[in-house]
């Protein structure tokens, strides 16, 4: 439908949105449409409360899970809101409708040991030292390395991480620029240890003008996501016997040890980059986790009902 074509480019020019975020939309209105042809509604106009419920409950009985369902109904609700503005529709019939509840899952999180064993200079090397001499390994081990201390140090989102060019980096005063969500800007500390950790990745490159990207491939491109994710599985399989080692769970554990320590869930927010604080908020969440653990081991009468 063309009104759904006009409020995918009103997503992309005016409120900027990722490419991805844009793509999912569309990929949603585009089955919604489909199910609006079926049922012989010609323009969006007509859609009323009854439809919508109707596209809902044909997502259920198809068993898509109730966080899809959540997101199509997002997408559907933002759609008429847009159109309502642009005098298209009279009103948004999916307002009052709700999703199936999605069941809130804490994210996983590596303890300050796993990190420690994950980070250390030992468990990165991993190789002979005939091994360590060839020059196709230490580009690896070096590039590896420098990703796995940023992401722990500075909470980036993977996105975030390829992205960064050298021109991004201050490592003389530990920050680095990096472009998040909705094209945000932010600045971010990095630690000590992740400042080391670039500096000799760098200092391995051949080109480092600003405007190259931080980390690249063996062929000197960009780094692409997936290939950071198969490194840290494999890195995960090595190092803590672990498939499940992905980008978001440093992001996860550097949110998670920073509100332990620090308490202040306002400096996490900034950090991580989340537009709500109630998004930050799953570390309480987490935090009281930890609590609840650390008093069923120490108390004498901890034996709470589970």
């Amino acid at each position: 439908m063309q009104s759904i074509k006009g409020f995918l480019e009103h997503l992309s020019t005016q409120r900027r949105l990722a490419a991805n975020t844009v793509t999912a939309y569309g990929r949603d209105l585009t089955k919604f449409a489909a199910f609006i042809e079926r049922q012989e509604i010609e323009t969006l106009g007509r859609v009323s409360v009854h439809e919508i419920r109707a596209y809902i409950a044909e997502l259920h009985r198809r068993g898509t899970s109730p966080r899809s369902i959540q997101r199509a109904l997002s997408a559907i609700r933002t759609l008429f809101d847009y159109l309502e503005r642009e005098n298209q529709v009279r009103h948004n019939p999916a307002r009052g409708v709700r999703a199936p509840r999605v069941r809130k899952h804490l994210p996983k999180v590596l303890d300050a040991d796993q990190v420690s064993h994950l980070l250390s200079p030992s468990a990165a090397s991993g190789q002979s030292p005939q091994s360590a001499r060839s020059e196709q390994k230490e580009f690896i081990q070096l590039r590896d390395r420098a990703m796995l201390e940023l992401f722990y140090s500075s909470g980036l989102r993977l996105s975030e991480l390829v992205g960064i060019n050298v021109g991004d980096l201050d490592l003389e005063d530990g920050m680095v620029r990096v472009i998040g969500k909705g094209e945000k800007e932010r600045r971010v500390p990095v630690g000590g240890e992740a400042c080391k950790a670039l500096v000799e990745w760098l200092r391995l490159r051949d080109e480092t003008s600003r405007d190259a990207p931080v980390f690249i491939s063996n062929r000197g491109k960009r780094i692409h996501p997936r290939s950071v994710q198969a490194r840290f599985r494999k890195i995960g399989l090595e190092r803590l016997s672990t498939s499940e080692l992905h980008p978001h769970v440093l992001r996860h554990s550097f949110a998670t040890h920073m509100l332990e320590s620090s308490g202040d869930l306002r400096a996490v927010q900034e950090l991580l980059g989340h537009a709500d604080i109630s998004t930050t908020q799953i570390y309480t969440h987490l935090d009281f986790q930890h609590l609840a653990q650390a008093y069923d081991k120490a108390h004498p009468r901890a034996r709470r009902k589970s």
